[in-house]
């Protein structure tokens, strides 16, 4: 009985977050149309998210490329198709992998580094203090931070794919003598604007909700140095959980379209 009775209160709970997430996100909407807009603030976010995550980026995106080919490659081989890798690792790595990899790593670095920032200001009375100010925090912190994490994330996947795929390509080259101009001519033949399309309108949902759980989380950061570390962690977990939510949703709609 106890048992049923936490469950419960647990989903209550759950679902009352849903719902103040809801909320927080209708509220984006109105503010990021009202004035004044913080043009500048948002161009330093930009730089930030996109400069701090393009190493990590960059090198995720390689050694997905070489695993993903290493792993493939000798079952290929078994049937005689190792002409099709090609292909295959870049329809793979467009369409699915590279964008859902690529935004669970920008979650770690971008979520919670927003959860974070927001919460010690939210801890350290910052933004309160902005209130008493006459300056909108929502507006100067929340908004501008959504928008270059929906902004963002797009050319961070693109960037990682191409990575992904060059990395792809020296393993073509070393182990089976593919040239990197064939190569890329067989990924161009492959890839059509069906794969390209559906995964970059996906990759700004997934920046809106990477930004979005994370802001959410760190503006309603409970008081204590506590409250910061689970606002971090917790952007995390339910931005995780959201994006695949997203993909599930993306990719379902997208064969409906391209079926049609």
């Amino acid at each position: 009985m106890k048992n049923s009775v936490q469950i419960l209160g647990n989903f209550k709970l759950f679902f009352i977050e849903i719902g103040e997430l809801s909320y927080f996100a209708k509220r984006f909407f109105i503010e990021v149309f009202s004035t004044p807009f913080e043009f500048k603030e948002l161009l330093r976010q930009c730089y930030n998210m996109a400069n701090k995550s393009l190493v990590l980026v960059g090198v995720t995106g390689f050694i997905l490329g070489l695993v993903f080919t290493l792993q493939s490659r000798p079952t290929l081989a078994q049937f005689g198709a190792v002409s099709w890798m090609p292909s295959m690792v870049s329809i793979s790595i467009v369409r699915e992998i590279g964008p859902v990899i690529i935004a669970l790593i920008c979650t770690g670095k971008i979520s919670s580094g927003i959860g974070a920032e927001l919460g010690s200001m939210r801890v350290t009375e910052q933004i309160d203090a902005m209130e008493v100010s006459g300056t909108n925090p929502f507006k100067y912190l929340v908004v501008t931070r959504i928008l270059a994490a929906t902004l963002m994330l797009p050319l961070l996947i693109i960037f990682g794919d191409v990575i992904a795929l060059f990395g792809s390509a020296l393993v073509e080259n070393l182990k089976g003598s593919v040239s990197f101009l064939l190569y890329f001519n067989k990924v161009f033949d492959a890839i059509k604007f069906s794969d390209i399309i559906p995964a970059t309108v996906k990759s700004f949902f997934f920046g809106f909700a990477i930004g979005l759980v994370g802001c959410f989380k760190g503006f309603y950061c409970k008081k204590g140095t506590v409250g910061v570390g689970e606002a971090s962690n917790s952007a995390v977990v339910y931005t995780s959980m959201l994006l695949f939510i997203i993909d599930f949703i993306a990719v379902f709609i997208s064969d409906i379209f391209f079926e049609i």
